[in-house]
């Protein structure tokens, strides 16, 4: 072992200290396998698989066990567990309004193409997740170039949003527009859009 111990640089003693650490395990090692068999009792207890860190830590505190939560999550993440996630609930930027007269019919036959600027431009309104929850954009985009023309970003879904895109999109074209422009968008029932629908007067 001598020489070993010369390539290395490293004086025996250091080799059979780390030797002997590996044959026993740390005061750490032994408290973390102490609470795996802890996580695993709750997470065994009347059936409660479904229980991610944040209920097992709190079950472990009323048991009188003292334990960190990120301790928690990290010696159930070395298990291979995890709890249930609640899927989010997914905001709905289009409530289909009901068929009739009133509902626009379809002015591009869903032909989405252009044959030259400011002759078509659709609109849609999607969702982005943010860190202080969802904000809504509305867009505005011309077929001929595929350029978004106009867009408006709101915490809330109102017929404002999308007439606020709509209305910049006129604003940044409006020396460009010759009255050949149709404006097609989906058929939601925000108030107030209909009448912007598919034209633009």
């Amino acid at each position: 072992m001598e020489p070993a111990c010369a390539a290395l640089e490293i004086s025996p003693s250091t080799y059979y200290a780390a030797k002997k650490r590996e044959e026993k395990p740390s005061a750490r090692g032994a408290r973390d396998e102490e609470l795996k068999r802890e996580i695993m009792r709750v997470r065994e207890k009347r059936g409660r698989k479904l229980y991610g860190a944040k209920k097992i830590w709190h079950e472990l505190r009323r048991d009188g066990i003292e334990v960190a939560r990120c301790t928690v999550e990290r010696l159930m993440g070395e298990m291979g567990i995890a709890g249930l996630r609640a899927r989010k609930k997914r905001p709905r930027t289009t409530v289909p309004g009901p068929a009739g007269p009133e509902r626009p019919s379809d002015l591009l036959e869903r032909d989405y193409t252009a044959a030259a600027p400011n002759r078509r431009w659709v609109g849609d309104i999607t969702y982005v997740e943010t860190a202080a929850g969802f904000v809504y954009a509305a867009f505005i985009l011309d077929l001929f170039s595929r350029m978004i023309v106009g867009w408006q970003v709101s915490d809330t879904l109102r017929a404002e949003l999308a007439l606020d895109a709509l209305e910049m999109a006129a604003w940044s074209r409006g020396d460009r527009m010759d009255g050949q422009l149709v404006h097609h968008s989906d058929r939601g029932v925000q108030p107030g859009f209909k009448e912007s629908s598919q034209q633009c007067r």
